[in-house]
């Protein structure tokens, strides 16, 4: 188990490398700088240094614990298959999410760190680093952000979230417009940390995304849980780390918003959303 110093020592390495290695080349990297892994998929000379040395820092607070990095799994897909060991543990980096936000000089970027332990996720970590607010979630222990304690509770109705931008399309052009108001704004900030944050803190009520790649949600999902709300696939299964990429996920502050929120997705004819448990 994790101890509160180690979860400490954590949160500070993720600070300092948001000072050394983001920071500094916010709006100012150059066009080399830049490239795309694939549609879409933007990587940055800063993702790749700030990598390292979260990777370096991990190591020195639980030394033989493998890390599972973003922008290693690009060279070696195979580190993934570590998430899934039983019995063991492994660190989970995404060491700058929100890149094409970062690389075209839009402030809505942070890190993400979570450990996975026997496929469960037992502590996460997100880093809001241009605003430095950090939220912590340790399993069993609840979520804080900056200190603070959070304990979800249904604040907004109708309730708000976010999409991505052909869900929201498909959402507002097929959903009847009674049916349409019984869900207020959806919109997307394109950065999962920036999302989970909002949530955390009161301004936004649920997520929703089609493809779950387990360093943008393994500490949300665990976020969310500790608050008291809920994290599962399109399947209804409970969320995981190893879960396949295409498997979904819908989180929501509290069961009753995640119960909703997926009654009204589930009215929407798309093929990523068919085959939903009705009820």
């Amino acid at each position: 188990m994790l101890s509160s110093r180690d979860s400490e020592r954590v949160a500070e390495l993720m600070r300092e490398t948001a000072a050394a290695e983001l920071l500094p080349r916010f709006r100012a990297l150059a066009k080399e700088d830049i490239r795309l892994k694939g549609p879409g998929d933007f990587v940055t000379v800063a993702d790749v240094a700030a990598e390292q040395r979260l990777a370096a820092g991990l190591a020195k607070i639980l030394p033989g614990v493998p890390v599972v990095g973003e922008e290693a799994v690009e060279k070696d897909p195979s580190l993934t298959d570590l998430i899934a060991r039983p019995g063991e543990a492994c660190w989970i980096v995404d060491p700058l999410d929100g890149t094409k936000n970062f690389a075209e000089g839009r402030d809505r970027f942070g890190i993400i760190v979570s450990l996975v332990r026997n496929t469960v996720t037992e502590g996460g970590w997100i880093l809001d680093a241009p605003r430095g607010h950090m939220a912590v979630a340790l399993r069993g222990q609840g979520v804080a952000i900056d200190g603070a304690a959070v304990k979800g509770a249904r604040r907004l109705r109708p309730p708000i979230g976010f999409v991505g931008y052909k869900v929201r399309k498909e959402f507002d052009r097929q959903l009847p417009p009674t049916r349409r108001r019984s869900l207020g704004r959806v919109s997307t900030l394109n950065c999962a940390a920036a999302e989970y944050l909002e949530i955390l803190a009161g301004r936004a009520d649920f997520n929703l995304y089609r493809r779950t790649k387990p360093w943008d949600h393994a500490a949300g999902a665990l976020m969310m849980a500790e608050a008291g709300g809920a994290a599962q696939r399109f399947d209804g299964k409970p969320y995981a780390a190893d879960q396949p990429l295409n498997a979904g996920l819908i989180t929501a502050i509290d069961p009753r918003t995640l119960a909703e929120v997926r009654a009204l997705f589930e009215a929407v004819r798309l093929p990523l959303l068919q085959g939903l448990p009705r009820g």
